[in-house]
């Protein structure tokens, strides 16, 4: 009887087997990659295996890595003619991955319909475009934000500062969380991405000329005022050193020094503050400000996508790919599970089902960019092709590291900058 039994089962196996083998073989492998915290790895493939689930002749492959790694891994396979079928892509790099022919434009899935923007406006749209060609799908809106622990500031007994408040009322903050409570007022200020909207504030300039050939300034002086105030920060320990955060190493949104309660504020994009509460725990109570602006300027915000994803020219199943970036967009089963991460949803349709259900890391996040749509600064263009460069080579080597450890002043450094990216950007 057993030995029947066991022969049932086998041939049950093999009658089974060429139709497993024919799905199998029937299945079309898209892949992706995105950069992101642990958070956003669980949530994107936890939406992955239900569009897998609604379409079985799909199979995604993934692959997730943090930030810099993501770049160093798709600028390899680019060389190697292997680059994925969707990349999540940066605003600041999309237009030098057009210029370098490693992108497909979207217009045609637009126009069919195979991705549907028509819920979806068009300045949430305008940052996908180069050239007069929409290059990727906005995955979120986004702006930078200063999240600020609200028991460390009654702790320290100060009161919440204005909307519209300024870098000296920042820097008297920072000071009073310090001689209070004992902790930093923040972790380290030197971000490129400070650089640029400093001048946006003050001057209403971007860093970068508009055809990106050179830098869009000529006075140093914002730029000397800003260092000047970091180096002071962090002579009394208002702000953490660059040394610590050097030391530290970059491990991550969810590593800033105001979920480890060693400071009462941090800088990041909106989208990571579902992080960053994570990360802190559900206990925690925060609240998101605008950055600081200049005496006398005007907001340093403006709304940027947060990210978008692009169907890249070597993709071996384009249509397919559309077809997943529409889904992941439009769908509210999608958003129910990706839960904001990457920024308020484009789609109206999306935002109106999500918003009784918000949990408080979101519903801060779309208050937030509320507040920010109410006074903000125009979107820049994108960053040139040589911004890596002048970044990689000349800003954070020749520039903020001197700076921050005290072997040049920015008196000295902030010329030297502007004269050696100047050189950068016109050659490239």
């Amino acid at each position: 009887m057993k030995n029947r039994k066991s022969l049932f089962i086998l041939l049950a196996i093999a009658l089974l087997l060429p139709t497993l083998l024919a799905a199998a073989q029937d299945q079309t492998v898209v892949r992706i990659s995105w950069w992101g915290s642990q958070n956003r790895h669980d949530r994107t493939i936890a939406a992955i295996e239900l569009y897998e689930e609604l379409n079985p002749d799909i199979d995604i492959v993934y692959e997730f890595q943090g930030w810099g790694d993501h770049w160093t891994k798709l600028s390899t396979q680019a060389a190697g003619g292997e680059l994925p079928d969707i990349m999540q892509h940066d605003y600041a790099r999309i237009e030098e991955w057009v210029a370098n022919g490693l992108l497909m434009p979207l217009d045609g899935y637009i126009e069919s319909g195979v991705i549907d923007t028509s819920h979806i406006a068009d300045s949430s749209l305008a940052g996908g475009m180069v050239d007069g060609q929409m290059y990727g799908i906005n995955l979120g809106n986004n702006s930078e934000v200063f999240t600020l622990d609200t028991d460390a500031f009654a702790a320290a007994g100060i009161e919440l500062p204005p909307l519209d408040w300024t870098w000296t009322q920042f820097e008297d903050i920072a000071n009073q969380i310090q001689s209070e409570l004992g902790i930093h007022g923040i972790g380290v200020l030197t971000s490129d991405q400070l650089w640029k909207s400093y001048y946006m504030g003050c001057c209403d300039q971007w860093a970068y000329a508009a055809d990106g050939m050179s830098l869009g300034y000529e006075d140093d002086q914002p730029l000397i005022d800003y260092y000047s105030m970091l180096l002071r920060l962090q002579e009394s320990g208002g702000m953490q050193s660059y040394e610590d955060s050097v030391a530290r190493g970059d491990q991550g949104v969810e590593a800033q020094l105001i979920v480890s309660q060693e400071a009462a504020m941090a800088y990041h994009w909106s989208n990571q503050i579902v992080a960053v509460w994570n990360a802190s725990g559900a206990e925690r109570n925060f609240v998101m400000y605008p950055i600081p602006r200049p005496e006398g300027g005007q907001s340093q915000n403006y709304i940027k996508p947060s990210m978008f994803f692009s169907i890249t020219s070597q993709a071996d199943h384009p249509d397919e790919a559309a077809a997943f970036i529409d889904w992941f967009v439009n769908s509210i089963e999608a958003n129910e599970i990706l839960a904001a991460e990457r920024g308020v949803p484009v789609s109206s349709v999306v935002r109106d089902s999500m918003m009784p259900t918000l949990g408080p890391a979101q519903a801060e996040m779309f208050n937030y960019l509320g507040i920010i749509e109410m006074d903000n600064s125009p979107i820049r263009p994108a960053d040139p092709a040589a911004h890596a460069d002048v970044i990689g080579s000349i800003f954070s080597p020749e520039f903020v590291e001197p700076v921050m450890y005290g072997m040049i002043s920015p008196e000295e450094a902030a010329p030297y900058l502007r004269e050696e990216a100047n050189r950068i950007l016109a050659a490239q």
